[in-house]
């Protein structure tokens, strides 16, 4: 008690935070920082500094050389206390002989972009492109060096008195920061250790200590791989300085930051009446790893069990099932003519805020419908909705263990197996276009439902697991309309994927370029930052100027990818959704990224009642016909039916001529207008046999002919053979007419 007070006291007088004992005052309600004459009433906070090590250095601030620092070395391997999402993220606990606790502080936002470019300054930049704004965690650069998009902060000098500065705008407990190296294919630079000056009023700086001793703390040792420093004691201040001491030798001062602090309530704060934004929901917002989502899963089950029913449609590499959740008012059956929708989560493991939405959806479907939401009740009526939270749950796991923030870049991207399953399908593109390029008519080429080559079914196929589970879903389930849902960006981007002729970047439309061009802008135009005209782009690509859609071949080639092989093999629309500037929001973030998107969801799940639907049935037996091919004039790509005969044709309001057939039955057209409201137009077709196909069914079943049948076969086979014989007379008349002018010529010879 007495040594504690010591150094409350010793804190006041030197006005920095000085620990010598792992014990505070235990009874003690106030926290004083008085390095900035602030002083706050709240609980003391028991922090564990064993990890701290004093830097040998004199008190007068001298510049310590290379053998007189010992470094605060605080990696990604050894403590990640802030972004494990322990509970409701607000404490970690971990043991280091007896048990401490240190607040666990959110990331001030620099890689979320909640962090303004006018909020952060630096001594010095080498050019615009490398400027302080550039100094983000995990934001990429261009593919030129040079431009205005380059992969980090840059000083323009190479000394010890270059420095990145942030202004929290609020006053806040600094815990750390979190340092990268710069983004770039050309150069290699980073910064190895630096140091933290924090200040209340950007004019007078004070360094971080670590007990009596400026604090040093370790950077990075490669340009991508996040490393956490956390500060000795948190510290309240509103600025923050990175202060780099030593850098790449071979390289310049280049870095890429994040920082972690909690704010501090000041009433005296002119912003602190700016409340937070929190969703009203009280879902679980929280990230969550494959034992509790599926924990997450269940409960929703159990809570609404006539609407759900869970799933699996394989497994991945390791043995994690692939679950998914079916929300309909009769779940596990499919109703005739009621469509089938599915949104994909978690193709790329380290993308995980579509993991946590489609969660969310699934607690938000369920108590709104019980709670008798009537554009809910609608949708689970009308609409038999799949939901497949995490697609590799293997790679999420990776990324899930290091944590948001310290998952870096491409950390949990791929399967276990280190394949993109995002190129993994299998190419039906250039099968379909090396087909029309070949082929005398190409009206003759199939346009849909192509089928996979053969070397892609083949044991040794390059094939992970969970690709061979989602298309095996695809051709169990008839859908309709399907969203997958990326990060790294804010972008909604449609077919094709996969450009002609390997350009890697180049318009590549589809048949329905119009169609998903309006799908695309109905979930761009309602997410609530995509639709920010004020928003900043997240990396070197504004997409605002495309309305935040694009085409995927326009933005880069992606042969393989699962939108493109939804609409060649199968009837499925699908989009691809980038949410978010950050690939693994903390989770902090996660009650605003579910208000940024919930009506981005609802309002994309009701465009699978978009366009024309309807049952294709034998006339005799009134059976639904399966594999009926619906044609739209003027539309080269065609859809077929599902297997009791519905279909649904996905189109823009305006009047179209529909053709439907199939074998054994003769054509059949009707005229169906598409009108603005957002429900199909019913148009049932009913298809009558042809002759030959109701002659081979009886002989099949070796019953009679019947007489009409006869005489229908007596008629056409009459029509047929006076057809034949006009073309033999036009032969035989053509051959004599040759010899006719061969004898005028005299070119006849007996």
């Amino acid at each position: 008690m007495e040594k504690s007070l010591w150094i409350l006291a010793a804190v006041l007088i030197l006005g920095v935070f000085s620990h010598r004992s792992r014990a505070l005052v235990n009874n003690a309600t106030t926290e004083s920082y008085s390095l900035f004459n602030y002083t706050t009433a709240t609980p003391t906070v028991t922090v564990d500094w064993t990890e701290a090590v004093a830097l040998e250095k004199s008190s007068e601030g001298a510049t310590p050389t290379t053998t007189e620092e010992k470094l605060l070395t605080t990696t990604v391997e050894n403590q990640q206390p802030h972004n494990r999402d322990r509970g409701n993220g607000e404490k970690y606990k971990k043991e280091t002989g007896d048990e401490t606790t240190r607040l666990d502080c959110p990331p001030l936002g620099l890689e979320s972009l909640r962090v303004d470019d006018s909020q952060i300054q630096a001594s010095s930049y080498q050019r615009m492109g490398l400027g302080p704004h550039r100094g983000r965690l995990n934001i990429q650069s261009g593919i030129e060096d040079g431009d205005l998009y380059d992969g980090a902060w840059c000083a323009e000098y190479k000394d010890r008195h270059q420095w990145l500065e942030v202004d929290a705008i609020h006053l806040m407990r600094f815990t750390g920061v979190i340092l990268q190296g710069r983004n770039s294919i050309w150069s290699w630079d980073w910064v190895e250790t630096y140091k933290v000056q924090l200040s209340n009023d950007s004019v007078s700086w004070q360094p971080c200590m670590n007990g009596s001793k400026e604090a040093v703390f370790e950077g990075s040792h490669d340009p991508e791989s996040p490393v956490l420093g956390l500060l000795p004691v948190p510290t309240v201040a509103r600025f923050i300085r990175i202060n780099p001491q030593t850098w790449y030798p071979n390289g310049t001062i280049c870095l890429r930051a994040e920082i972690l602090g909690c704010r501090i309530n000041d009433p005296s704060d002119i912003y602190s009446s700016e409340l937070e934004h929190r969703s009203k929901n009280g879902l679980d917002f929280r990230h969550h790893n494959y034992k509790e989502m599926r924990k997450l899963m269940k409960s929703v089950s159990e809570e609404c069990p006539d609407i759900t029913r869970i799933y699996t449609i394989g497994r991945s590499y390791m043995g994690l099932k692939l679950y998914v959740m079916e929300i309909s008012d009769n779940p596990g059956k499919h109703e005739l003519g009621e469509p089938e929708f599915r949104y994909v989560a978690g193709m790329h493991g380290n993308e995980v805020l579509g993991r946590e939405l489609v969660l969310n959806l699934m607690q938000y479907l369920c108590r709104e419908y019980k709670r008798g939401n009537q554009r809910i009740v609608r949708l689970v009526t009308e609409t038999r909705i799949h939901l497949l939270p995490s697609m590799n749950p293997d790679g999420y796991e990776v990324a899930y263990q290091k944590g948001s923030e310290l998952s870096g870049w491409a950390e949990g991207r791929y399967s276990f197996e280190g394949i993109d399953l995002n190129h993994n399908f299998p190419d039906l593109n250039n099968i379909m276009w090396d087909a029309q390029e070949n082929a005398a008519d190409t009206s003759k080429v199939s346009n849909h439902y192509i089928p996979m080559p053969e070397y892609y079914t083949k044991e040794d196929a390059i094939v992970a697991p969970e690709t061979r589970a989602v298309i095996s879903w695809m051709q169990d389930i008839p859908f309709v309309l399907s969203a997958n849902f990326h990060g790294g960006e804010l972008v909604v981007t449609y077919p094709y994927d996969c450009t002609r002729d390997w350009a890697p970047q180049e318009n590549t439309p589809t048949a329905d370029d119009a169609f998903f061009r309006w799908l695309a802008s109905v979930y761009a135009s309602t997410n609530l930052v995509m639709a920010n005209p004020d928003r900043r782009i997240c990396h070197y690509e504004d997409f605002q100027s495309y309305n935040n859609i694009i085409n995927g071949g326009a933005w880069h080639t992606v042969p393989g990818s699962m939108n493109d092989f939804s609409y060649l093999h199968t009837n499925c629309f699908e989009v691809t959704v980038e949410l978010s500037c950050d690939k693994f929001p903390h989770v902090s973030e996660l009650p605003i990224e579910w208000e940024n998107n919930k009506e981005s969801l609802l309002i994309y799940m009701e465009q699978v009642h978009r366009g024309i639907k309807g049952v294709i049935r034998d006339k005799i037996t009134q059976r639904g016909i399966a594999d009926a091919i619906v044609k739209v004039e003027d539309h080269d790509h065609d859809i077929r039916s599902a297997a009791d005969g519905d279909y649904w044709r996905l189109l823009n309001p305006g009047e179209y001529k529909i053709v439907v057939w199939a074998e054994g039955y003769f054509p059949s057209m009707r005229r169906c207008h598409v009108g603005m409201e957002p429900r199909p137009t019913i148009c049932d077709f009913t298809l009558i046999k042809t002759p030959i196909q109701r002659l081979k069914e009886i002989r099949a079943k070796g019953g009679k002919i019947p007489q009409d049948l006869q005489l229908h076969l007596r008629a056409l086979r009459l029509r047929k053979l006076r057809v034949s014989t006009k073309a033999i007379n036009r032969r035989r008349e053509s051959q004599r007419q040759q010899m006719r002018r061969a004898r005028s010529t005299g070119g006849w010879t007996v």
